[in-house]
């Protein structure tokens, strides 16, 4: 089973020149016959056992535009450079490793791949090391590197490929009207490269179009192709990538909202078999509503990224789409009223069916009680 965030990044050699890649995030893969996607850690929560009728949400199924920055520069590989001693890679040779993030060179803060190029020409161009900083799971890490210049070329490299952002499609799933809260995607973003779970600086999600639909077959899930609105107008802002989606507060009511009402969640333990409705965009801007069948759900005590399987019943979506398809991350999930979840996963050996987080984790990690009360802050 594979997650449904379409991404596009970048990596970057010092050297200057980008180069693209097109890439669907997190691929640690488990023995399971459907491919299942490794996620973020989950944490505890307290025990709810009474329904939640206070808080109010306006469900979303927009297509949305991602743009996330990491925590200082992402390194994703290691770049040979072709010397008179042969090919070598300086960042190799310092043991900085595939997942590292570069926080520091030479005591100066990186936030960005622009940051460290004068760095390395400088070093370069006095024959010295480069005093590097990195970052590797929780611990800091020191060491040197000595930036070489290959054959023929005009710049000093670190052999590194790095970025400091990703770009990518997905889904509103809902947003509370009155702090302007919002979730989407129901899954972490996670770099393909790494396979790690993207430390997120900020980041901010835009309007996006559907220009067209890649249909899913058995065994190769399809995609929506979307691109970023000409316009590129930020919506919101992003402070939080976690195991259950991107979290952040919007900048204004969305403007091509279903319409204005808001609905009452549903806990885990209130979902049923049965019957839904699922809201998403298959063409340009256009949020329509899809019948699915919940096949099953699991009432949780604590937050788990899977809490239900839903199949596509709608023959209008099975149609147009196959089914579940990449770029439906995030899908609001209503039943009997009531925003439920949202669509994370596609099956890979069935695409009309796939999986669903329940809407109260996403809740949580919005910041937003089940009281109804919003908490001062967005974390």
């Amino acid at each position: 089973m594979i997650p449904l965030f379409i991404s596009q990044a970048h990596a970057e050699s010092i050297k200057s020149p980008e180069k693209e890649d097109v890439f669907a995030f997190s691929h640690d893969a488990t023995d399971q016959s459907d491919t299942l996607l490794q996620l973020a850690g989950l944490t505890a929560s307290k025990e709810k056992k009474t329904e939640s009728n206070t808080i109010r949400v306006i469900p979303g199924g927009q297509s949305i535009g991602i743009k996330l920055n990491t925590v200082g520069v992402l390194v994703v590989g290691h770049h040979l450079i072709e010397t008179g001693d042969g090919q070598q890679s300086p960042g190799e040779k310092a043991d900085i490793r595939i997942g590292d993030i570069i926080t520091k060179v030479n005591g100066k803060k990186v936030e960005r791949t622009q940051d460290i190029s004068p760095l390395v020409q400088e070093a370069g161009e006095a024959n010295e090391s480069l005093d590097i900083t990195i970052k590797r799971n929780k611990e800091e890490i020191e060491t040197k590197l000595h930036p070489l210049k290959g054959k023929d070329e005009p710049s000093y490299k670190l052999g590194l490929y790095i970025r400091d952002s990703a770009t990518g499609i997905g889904t509103l799933t809902f947003y509370e009207p009155n702090s302007m809260k919002y979730g989407a995607l129901g899954h972490v973003i996670a770099d393909a490269d790494t396979k790690k779970p993207i430390v997120a600086q900020d980041g901010e999600i835009v309007n996006s179009t559907v220009t067209s639909i890649e249909k899913g077959r058995n065994g190769n899930p399809g995609e929506k192709l979307a691109q970023f609105s000409a316009d590129r107008k930020g919506l919101g802002n992003i402070t939080k990538n976690s195991a259950f989606g991107i979290f952040g507060q919007l900048s204004s009511p969305l403007p091509k909202d279903m319409d204005k009402k808001s609905y009452p969640v549903a806990l885990s333990h209130e979902v049923k078999e049965g019957p839904a409705k699922i809201l998403t965009v298959v063409n340009e801007n256009k949020v329509e509503s899809y019948d699915v069948e919940v096949v099953s759900t699991i009432p949780q005590k604590h937050p788990a990224t899977k809490g239900m399987v839903i199949k596509i019943t709608d023959k209008k979506l099975l149609e147009k789409t196959g089914g579940i398809v990449q770029g439906m991350s995030g899908s609001p999930i209503i039943q009997n009223g009531k925003v439920i979840g949202a669509v994370t996963h596609v099956f890979v050996n069935d695409p009309t069916s796939g999986y669903g987080v329940h809407i109260e984790w996403m809740l949580n990690e919005a910041g937003i009680s089940l009281d109804g009360a919003a908490e001062q802050k967005a974390s």
